[in-house]
């Protein structure tokens, strides 16, 4: 049984050398920038105080924030921890509870904050398709800018070890696999995890830890945007703007999100996502050839699909089933040796 069950995801926590160069950017993808502290922040349209924290620092990756349910909740998961719950300081105020995972990763767990009234968007864009005629006797006449982002949705987190790491965010957290992924039958590599919400729904995943060879560390986090034709308009806004594309637009497989991904000016990869799946606690998990995590329903090819000559997925699976199977095999040698 976990220790609490938290309701979302809350930040994104950086460092980086130039907090000017961070605003341009936050600026052109539709947070909202503001500076507090010495530090800073970026909001979106939901009323919560802060999504996306960046302090002075050399630039790298410093923790994801979960949002618990109640002060009651952090109290009885610093107890199962043996750490302080201490008061807040940012934003919204509130309290916390910093812990670090087994790869390393700041998880810093925040209770209390107080919000805003969220910001009213336009008005969504009725559509007319085949069967449904919304829009009568009107145009669409959509405003050129940035994205509007109203939340952060979810992190994508490379650990070293995968059962290892899901074991220790559900026990804490109480996540639920959405889908667990598979280089190869019974060869996972990670998995799609949502919170447990009982009847409520929740995004397909709030979380999603990866199992992939290279350095670990956040391979992105995301951020859901007002509607389709927001997502577009971002798109657009981030290109002419020259910001750095990683990924998009296309339509993902698991989850269902239509996605955009693009790069800060310090490496860190951002996604602007809309239209994503809802669950509820009673809907079962699934397994997923690792091939619907590179595919696409419409849209973009995965980067690595992207050349002339891209290697066949299956040939892709292949190699990164090899890849977890030797390092299995090295992990229980050396506990051997070690025993």
């Amino acid at each position: 049984m976990a220790v609490i069950r938290v309701d979302d995801i809350a930040h994104v926590r950086f460092s980086a050398p130039d907090l000017a160069a961070m605003r341009g950017f936050l600026d052109d993808f539709g947070i909202i920038p503001f500076e507090s502290g010495g530090r800073l922040y970026g909001k979106g349209r939901d009323g919560r105080p802060f999504l996306h924290v960046t302090q002075p620092g050399p630039a790298r990756f410093l923790a994801v924030g979960l949002r618990a349910r109640s002060l009651a909740d952090l109290e009885t998961l610093a107890a199962s921890e043996g750490v302080a719950v201490e008061p807040l300081d940012a934003p919204g105020g509130g309290h916390i509870v910093r812990l670090t995972d087994p790869d390393g990763h700041g998880v810093e767990i925040v209770a209390g904050q107080a919000n805003d009234p969220p910001a009213l968007l336009a008005p969504a864009v009725l559509h007319n398709d085949a069967e449904t005629k919304q829009r009568l006797r009107a145009v669409v006449a959509l405003a050129p800018g940035p994205a509007h982002v109203c939340r952060i949705g979810h992190a994508v987190l490379k650990v070293r070890d995968f059962r290892t790491s899901e074991a220790w965010y559900k026990q804490r957290f109480g996540f639920l696999t959405s889908d667990e992924v598979e280089a190869a039958p019974d060869v996972p590599l990670g998995a799609f995890m949502r919170c447990d919400r009982g009847d409520l729904p929740a995004d397909h995943h709030t979380l999603f830890l990866a199992q992939l060879p290279g350095p670990i560390g956040l391979l992105h986090a995301a951020f859901e945007v007002a509607s389709l034709d927001d997502l577009m308009l971002g798109h657009q806004h981030l290109k002419a703007r020259q910001r750095e594309a990683a990924w998009g637009v296309g339509r993902h497989i698991m989850g269902s999100q239509v996605f955009d991904y693009w790069k800060d000016p310090f490496g860190n990869e951002l996604e602007h996502w809309t239209d994503g799946d809802l669950f509820t606690a009673a809907d079962p998990p699934r397994r997923m050839p690792m091939q619907a995590l590179l595919a696409v329903q419409w849209g973009a090819p995965h980067p690595m699909f992207a050349g002339k000559r891209p290697p066949p997925p299956g040939l892709v699976a292949f190699v990164f089933s090899l890849f977890l199977r030797l390092k299995r095999l090295f992990s229980r040698q050396t506990k051997g040796m070690s025993a």
